[in-house]
Parts: C-alpha cells; sequence; structure tokens
C-alpha cells in the first residue's frame, strides 16, 4: 500500500506496517536523545561533579541503559506493541502498574518537547548570528511553538517522512561533532588552547576516580543523555522484522551514543580543562556555544547548528514514543477512544499525536511564564520518570520470563540477571535523585515549593494527577482493569530461540 493510500473498505485502519526499516529505527533511536543537545546540557555539570573523569561517568551511565535495552529487546520478542513499557508491564504485572508506566512515558514527551524546541530554535538563531532575537522572549516562544508544530505535522505525515527528516538531522549533527573534536583534540597537542588544556588519558575512563559522592550526582546526569533510544522500539508495528529489528535498534544505539559521548568528554576536557568547566557549569549548554566560539572561531556555527539539529531532531522523535503509547493505552481502553485514532490517509495516530503537541506547549509556555528557571526545574523532573518506567519495564521482563529464566545460561544473564541489576541500579537512582531534589537548594531556581525543590514538586504532581486520572477512568471504563497478568508462552519463547539450551 502506498504512503498515502487508505486502508481497504471494511478493514479497520492501523498504522502502517514495514514503513521504515532498521536503520532508520537505529537513527531515530539516536536522534531521540539528542546527542549534541544532552552534551551541550550536561557536560559542564558532569565535569563540576567529577573533573576529568567525565568520561568514565559518562561510560558508567551507560551500563544500566545497556541492561534495560536488553529487557525491551527481549519483551519486543514476544509483543510487538508501540506501547512498548505500557503493554509489557500490564502483560506482566496487572493493568494498574502498566497504566502508569504508560502514564509516565507520555509526561516525559510533554515535559521535555518545549525545551527542547526552545533550544533547537536559541541555538540556530545564534549561528546565523541573531542573538539578539534570542534575548527577545515573545519571539524566541513564537518560533519555538512553531516549531513544534511543524515538527507534529511531520510525524502526522508519515513515519517515512518522520525517518527521512531523522537521517539528514542525524548524518548533519555527527559529522559537525567530529569536526569540533577533531579541531579541538589537535588544539590541544598543537598547544593552541585559549584555556588550561590537558592531555587525554585513559585514566579518566575510571568513574569511581572521583569518589562515590561524586559518581551518585555524575550518574544522575547521565542517565538523562542516553534517555529516548527506546523511541526505536515505539515503532515496532511499523519496522520491517519488528520482532528483532527495533529492539536490536535500540541496543546499537546506546553502544553508538557510549562511543559518541566518550569522545565528545574526552575532547571537552582537555581542550578547556576541568576548572573552566566546573566554573561554569550553571551556564548549561552555553558553555558549548562558548567552547565552539574558542575552538572554530569563525566556523563556530558549525557545533551551533549540530546543537540544533540535535533539539530539532529530538523535537520530532520524543513526540513518539508519547503519541503511541496513547494509541496503545486507547486501543487497551484505557484511556478515552479517540487517542486510538488512527489516520486513514497517512496510517499515523493523528489525534494522541496532536494532543501531545497541545498539552506541550501548553506547558512550555505556562512554566515559561513564571521562569526560564522553573522550565529547567521541570526538565530535572524528568529524571524521575525516566528511571521509573525504565526500571518497571526491566521487572516486567523478569516477572514475563520469570519459569525460563533458568532454561539457560543465556536466558538467566540477558533476561533475568541484567534486566534486574539495570532496574536495581535505577531505582538507586531515583531514591538519590528525590532525597538530592527535595532541598530547594539544588534546584536551577533555589526556592522552595511547599518546603520542597521544585523539582521534585513537579514529579510528584505529576504521578498525583496521573493516579487521580487513572482512578477516574477506572471508575467510568473498567474493562482494561479486568485484565489479569500472564506468563510467557513456552512456544512462544522457543520459536525465539529462548528455550532450554541442547
Amino acid at each position: 500500500m502506498a504512503a498515502g493510500d487508505a486502508a481497504p473498505a471494511g478493514r479497520p485502519v492501523g498504522l502502517k506496517a514495514n514503513a521504515i526499516g532498521f536503520v532508520d529505527a537505529l537513527v531515530i533511536g539516536l536522534n531521540a536523545t539528542s546527542p549534541a543537545y544532552s552534551l551541550a546540557a550536561v557536560i559542564g555539570p558532569v565535569v563540576a561533579l567529577v573533573g576529568i573523569y567525565a568520561p568514565g561517568v559518562m561510560v558508567a551511565s551507560f551500563v544500566p541503559m545497556l541492561l534495560i535495552a536488553s529487557a525491551f529487546y527481549y519483551l519486543n520478542k514476544v509483543d510487538q506493541d508501540c506501547g512498548t513499557t505500557f503493554s509489557w508491564v500490564t502483560r506482566a504485572m496487572g493493568p494498574w502498574a502498566g497504566w502508569l508506566g504508560g502514564w509516565a512515558i507520555t509526561m516525559t514527551g510533554v515535559l521535555v518537547v518545549g525545551s527542547l524546541a526552545d533550544v533547537a530554535v536559541s541555538f540556530a538563531l545564534l549561528a546565523f548570528g541573531l542573538d539578539g532575537w534570542v534575548d527577545n522572549t515573545f519571539v524566541r516562544q513564537l518560533l519555538t511553538v512553531l516549531l513544534i508544530l511543524v515538527m507534529t505535522a511531520v510525524c502526522v505525515i508519515g513515519t517515512e517522512l518522520s525517518a527521512k527528516v531523522q537521517n539528514v538531522l542525524i548524518l548533519a549533527q555527527v559529522a559537525c561533532l567530529l569536526v569540533f573534536v577533531g579541531v579541538a583534540l589537535y588544539s590541544v597537542y598543537g598547544g593552541t588552547s585559549k584555556y588550561d588544556a590537558v592531555e587525554p588519558s585513559l585514566s579518566w575512563l575510571n568513574p569511581f576516580g572521583a569518589g562515590g559522592a561524586a559518581l551518585t550526582g555524575g550518574l544522575l546526569l547521565g542517565v538523562f543523555i542516553y534517555w529516548g533510544w527506546e523511541s526505536a522500539v515505539n515503532l515496532t508495528e511499523e519496522v520491517e522484522d519488528s520482532a528483532t529489528a527495533p529492539g536490536k535498534a535500540g541496543l546499537w544505539s546506546t553502544v553508538i551514543l557510549l562511543v559518541t559521548y566518550v569522545s565528545v568528554g574526552f575532547a571537552v576536557v582537555a581542550y578547556a580543562g576541568p576548572a573552566f568547566l566546573a566554573e561554569n557549569a550553571d551556564e548549561e549548554e552555553f558553555v558549548f556555544a562558548q567552547l565552539a566560539t574558542d575552538v572554530l572561531g569563525g566556523w563556530d556555527w558549525i557545533l551551533l547548528l549540530a546543537v540544533s539539529t540535535s533539539a530539532i531532531a529530538s523535537t520530532q522523535t520524543t513526540i513518539i514514543p508519547a503519541s503511541r503509547t496513547a494509541l496503545s493505552m486507547a486501543r487497551r481502553r484505557a484511556l478515552p477512544a479517540p487517542y486510538g485514532h488512527i489516520s486513514p490517509r497517512f496510517r499515523t495516530p493523528d489525534v494522541s499525536t496532536w494532543w501531545v503537541a497541545g498539552i506541550a506547549i501548553t506547558w512550555y509556555l505556562t512554566v515559561s511564564q513564571i521562569s526560564s528557571n522553573a522550565l529547567f526545574d521541570s526538565l530535572t523532573a524528568l529524571s524521575l520518570l525516566i528511571a521509573f518506567y525504565y526500571a518497571l519495564t526491566g521487572i516486567a521482563c523478569v516477572v514475563y520470563y520469570r519459569r525460563h529464566l533458568f532454561a539457560s545460561v543465556h536466558n538467566f544473564l540477558f533476561i533475568g540477571l541484567g534486566p534486574l541489576i539495570g532496574s536495581g541500579l535505577l531505582t538507586w537512582l531515583l531514591v538519590r535523585s528525590v532525597a538530592d531534589i527535595s532541598d530547594p537548594e539544588n534546584s536551577y531556581s533555589g526556592t522552595s515549593w511547599f518546603g520542597l525543590g521544585p523539582p521534585l514538586v513537579i514529579g510528584i504532581g505529576i504521578a498525583l494527577v496521573g493516579v487521580v486520572v487513572m482512578i477516574v477512568w477506572r471508575l467510568r471504563a473498567p474493562a482494561f482493569w479486568r485484565e489479569r497478568p500472564s506468563v510467557a508462552d513456552p512456544d512462544l519463547v522457543h520459536s525465539h530461540g529462548l528455550g532450554k539450551e541442547s
């Protein structure tokens, strides 16, 4: 069926199967993490915490992501549902836990889309020398809203178009980062850095070099920069070879991100030196803008454009998990039926996609009226939601496959122990994150909301709203809550090569 064709008469409209391939899914998974933007936002604060051991912290942060990616891979093998965590947790642990997992995913999109688009606009304006427009709140926010609407339209028009746009954006982003890394390291070894440059050393890969407390803080930031790779799995119903390709795309995206982050981490720390980065940690992503000018001179637009394209790409791909999860929930009658509507022409979840964009725009404009720091505080609250639904997915994998974990060493390590360790690490980080952001002094605004830090209040507020919505919908439409947990079917497990060792 061609891209613009409707479904045959009498047949329900579904998402377009085989719309994209493995490489497209991989690219979408990579772009959803927004590598250049994530580095710009996190590299300064990480170095402030752990100094030259920033590359090591990025390696350590990769571990729980890889272990949870394994859970996504094996759960996707038995259930190719675009709702991912929602569907899997419901299957393994019941509707209450599944609904909360789905709510967490949709809310992450709402919280972050506006900020991503704002950064995309700001860095694009800087790249074109329009610095004054960045300081004009009305102009910047207007362009941000327009960007969200354009990226939402791309998502609705079709998955193939989304993939083509993402392919271009990832190439531009990676190329710009590689240029920056090359020039920065050349300056370090050539002695032309404007700062107290330090030659790279393999000892920087030691995540424990700065001590345990610093490592914990660094890991909390590190989890954020890897978040988003599972967007590839949310497209499982639209990817060729849906039982394995989306899961592999998720796994490989985490590995590619590791290489990218460690490379840029080495270049930034070596060129600027830990002292400068620590002193300017509060400047967030604009430290990257300064380094772009210092490293590339008149060509600084290259790195500025990398951050902009990174944020543009992530603005689009972050909408995908939220909209597909809402679609999946509506199909199971866990949300009102309109959220499950699929465009007959484009074969995409048009209603849920526009709803996600609309709520995200409202959140962005409302929180921005409070202050720019309040917007950053809402991003900090993301760590709670991310750690929650990732940990929940890892536990669901172990619970669902519990009768098959000891069938082979492979099953025990990759389906049982790995996801369980990943969930444990993320749960620990979740608890530490709650403890840290409960202190108002650890927020961007430094203010107190109800005696707590704003990020924790935002996180608790979103959780409570979710519980209220869940209970109300449970009373209005109880059908979904009659579903009962299940275990992996032996025949299905064996068909995927996960049975007993011969």
